[in-house]
């Protein structure tokens, strides 16, 4: 299942599937603020890309929820992972250190030259948090930074979801969102 809208040039795109098989620049972790890499996204991108990426996370020592961190990919088929701490220790998020990680991400990807990056759907796993929520709160900031950013870099923001409600529902909220369309080209 795929559904993709555009904005200006960036194509925002809804997978169903592996984040780990990604084939662009960069992928999100959904992260603590610790970077320490256990099950879920995380898990899956150090199983794939290989401990090193937790290494590499985990050295530069705890931040604030919503920061983000940068690291190789390891054997994973991007150049980056970008760790996007979406709670600290207690493993509770919110919909602001969900807007803050997902924009921060978004301006880290910016600052490092991505084209093509791939989200998962933060802070719905381990953190609990409603997926129609993260989905409405994500897909409203890559539309408000691609808004004010005209000039991005950016060609491609995908969001690769585990199951098929998850992917039916982010779908949804891009194709409901008549903001999209403004942006058309």
């Amino acid at each position: 299942m795929e559904n993709e809208r555009f904005w200006a040039r960036t194509r925002i795109l809804i997978v169903k599937g592996d984040i780990t098989l990604y084939d662009g620049d960069a992928v999100v972790n959904a992260a603590n603020n610790e970077f320490w890499m256990g099950s879920g996204v995380a898990g899956a991108i150090k199983r794939k890309g290989g401990e090193t990426i937790e290494s590499e996370a985990m050295a530069g020592g705890a931040a604030l929820p919503g920061e983000v961190r940068v690291t190789g990919a390891g054997h994973l088929g991007v150049r980056f992972v970008l760790h996007a701490a979406v709670m600290a220790q207690d493993l509770v998020t919110s919909e602001s250190f969900i807007r803050l990680a997902t924009r921060n991400a978004l301006s880290k990807a910016e600052e490092i030259g991505v084209g093509r990056i791939a989200f998962p759907a933060l802070g719905t796993g381990v953190g609990g948090f409603p997926i129609p929520d993260c989905a409405n709160a994500m897909l409203g900031e890559v539309h408000d930074y691609l808004a004010t950013h005209p000039d991005s870099v950016l060609r491609e923001v995908a969001f690769f979801l585990f199951g098929e409600d998850a992917a039916a529902l982010f779908g949804e909220v891009l194709q409901n969102c008549k903001a999209w369309e403004s942006g058309r080209n």
